[in-house]
């Protein structure tokens, strides 16, 4: 038995043109969170929005490391913050984690919870890499504490964020036959 292992040229678009979405959101509301309320919960509505909505569609491990890799870079070189490097690997754990239901995203019960659980475990991690190694404080038992409790407790919050918002939309678009217009499902 042969496997495909390739990715479809649709879903390279798709990966791509979410890639894009991942930066500008990134560049806008991470920003605006900040701005507004001295927070970094909208950065993970758009790491984890994006990385639902890629999962959803490809139903392909790698695509979401792909837009959290890519999409990082991009931020950087148009002069985003550092920080952005945590939610690059906060999306490969994610990608790890929705193995657990091979990358299938549909409006079913243990679909939403692996999907909860992988968002929510990786803004936590996002949150700790950022805290202790991005934040120019000296690696001590201070900043691992602060790490662990009020930047892994953001990052947390902006994680619960991105899933209320982010799985309905994911829910009606299902309930549309989105995905129909791609073909392969």
């Amino acid at each position: 038995m042969s496997r495909n292992t390739h990715f479809p040229a649709v879903d390279i678009a798709l990966t791509s043109v979410l890639c894009a979405l991942w930066a500008i959101l990134n560049l806008t509301l991470g920003p605006l969170s900040f701005r507004l309320l001295g927070l970094p919960i909208f950065h993970d509505f758009a790491a984890f929005f994006t990385l639902l909505l890629v999962t959803w569609v490809t139903g392909r491990f790698g695509t979401a490391s792909l837009v959290g890799i890519i999409g990082s870079v991009i931020v950087l070189l148009v002069g985003g913050p550092l920080p952005n490097i945590g939610f690059a690997a906060s999306a490969i754990l994610f990608d790890l984690a929705m193995s657990a239901n091979h990358h299938k995203l549909h409006v079913r019960a243990y679909d939403m919870i692996v999907a909860t659980l992988a968002t929510l475990v990786s803004a936590y991690f996002a949150g700790v890499i950022i805290g202790v190694f991005l934040m120019n404080s000296p690696l001590d038992l201070t900043t691992l504490r602060t790490a662990l409790t009020i930047w892994g407790g953001w990052h947390l919050l902006g994680g619960i964020i991105s899933i209320l918002i982010t799985l309905p939309i994911i829910g009606i678009l299902e309930k549309a036959n989105v995905r129909k217009i791609k073909g392969d499902r």
